[in-house]
């Protein structure tokens, strides 16, 4: 009979991997609570259509990528497939259209798209995000690439390159459209299959398309920057200041647009350096973004709620684990037990585990062997974890509550009481 596998494109999180997560956790942590970013967990289901509605019919994620299914109650539900139409969801189901703006949230969890398995991109997989909502101003959108730009950094990334584009709004995007697709129409006997249906369901895809003979056309058609209206060209102008102010690096990409329908205004991608001392295909690597997002000024309103001007962004966690191990970024490795708690007999066992807590509560690291009753054993346990010391229960000692220390290196050895234990410990370590 078959073993049991996990589920394909899905996979286990333990050992260094997970010390990777919890580093890239960590650092997302410490950046929300400086620039005032409250954490949000969302449901990992959602209602199929609020994915249908936000994220947009003709996206591939909504087409090609979703996990749907009906409950046996008729609900019509999705595997979150990314982060932001949830979060747009609680924003107006839990009133905080109503408190002060910008109402700001950071998230880090799992999320669902079925897709065919291959190098760094799995079924389940991981993301981080930071949303800002309420604040048209072209400031947020640079404090939100900041934001990503700083996380990258924290995480021993350099040579980081920011891409943006502005990509208009309802007021100056439907000329851009039909200027667009009159171009493409003449090249639509080159396009690929999916984007010849992109031209009649939504011709600013093709510009996202990765094919080569797509690229070739896309890379010749008009550009959006240059059609934008009075309110879009300063405010994207107002956007490149701030970043020139903070001095990041970035360059315009007029071809820009981001997969998703709901992005208005500015949006962007930050890539990483060149792996140039890297045997394997740098230049795919370099090709992948870790970071992407923008504006989305219409999707609260889209999604029944009050006209709420929004920007936010998103980054995979298994690529950008998977570019640190390439770097050569190892995490620290966890703190090791200096102290072994040995006992022989049922009486020392019980009484370990007391004891065993109370170095917990100090916060002192005590490693044990509850499992085993062999002295020899333990001891042969505690010489392998190169601790500085051992403590010995004995039958005889825990009789008359006291407990044995002995230093490893020589072998010296002493008795003291129990309740004194604590601070024998301590004096000793600190004294290391």
């Amino acid at each position: 009979m078959a073993k049991f596998q996990s589920p394909t494109g899905m996979h286990d999180l333990l050992g260094e991997d997970l010390e990777y997560f919890r580093k890239i956790e960590n650092v997302c942590r410490d950046i929300a609570d400086f620039y005032g970013f409250q954490r949000i967990e969302t449901p990992i289901l959602e209602e199929t259509e609020l994915f249908e509605k936000g994220t947009g019919f003709t996206t591939d994620i909504v087409q090609k990528q979703m996990f749907s299914f009906r409950t046996r109650g008729g609900d019509f539900l999705t595997l979150r497939p990314e982060g932001t139409p949830g979060i747009v969801r609680s924003y107006i189901q839990q009133g905080m259209q109503n408190l002060p703006k910008p109402v700001k949230f950071w998230y880090f969890g799992p999320f669902f798209r079925y897709e065919r398995p291959q190098a760094q991109r799995f079924r389940q997989f991981y993301q981080f995000g930071f949303e800002s909502l309420g604040v048209e101003k072209p400031v947020i959108d640079a404090q939100i690439i900041k934001i990503f730009y700083n996380i990258l950094k924290e995480l021993g990334f350099k040579d980081l390159t920011i891409e943006l584009n502005s990509i208009g709004d309802s007021e100056c995007r439907p000329e851009y459209k039909r200027i667009l697709v009159k171009y493409l129409r003449s090249h639509q006997s080159n396009l690929c299959p999916d984007c010849r249906r992109r031209l009649r369901e939504n011709p600013l895809r093709i510009l996202d398309c990765k094919r080569e003979r797509c690229q070739i056309i896309a890379g010749a058609a008009p550009q959006m920057i240059d059609r934008l209206c009075k309110e879009c060209h300063n405010h994207f102008k107002s956007v490149l200041e701030f970043l020139e102010e903070l001095e990041l690096p970035y360059q315009l990409n007029p071809y820009l647009v981001r997969g998703l329908d709901y992005y208005t205004k500015t949006v962007f991608e930050i890539f990483p350096g060149s792996l140039k001392d890297d045997k394997k295909s740098s230049q795919e690597i370099d090709k992948t973004a870790l970071v992407g997002g923008g504006r989305y000024d219409d999707l609260v309103k889209l999604l029944r709620g009050k006209d709420t001007p929004a920007c936010g962004a998103a980054a995979g966690v298994e690529r950008i684990v998977y570019l640190m191990k390439l770097k050569g970024r190892k995490m620290p490795s966890p703190k090791l037990p200096q102290v072994f708690l040995a006992q022989v007999g049922e009486l020392p066992k019980r009484k370990s585990l007391k004891i065993f807590e109370e170095f917990r509560i100090n916060k002192i690291k005590v490693a044990e062997a509850f499992h085993k009753d062999s002295l020899i054993s333990q001891l042969r346990m505690a010489d392998g974890l190169a601790v500085k010391f051992v403590l010995i229960l004995g039958q005889k000692e825990a009789l008359e509550e006291k407990i044995i220390i002995r230093e490893m290196k020589t072998g010296k050895q002493k008795i003291i009481p129990i309740k004194n234990v604590i601070k024998e410990v301590k004096r000793r370590l600190k004294k290391d």
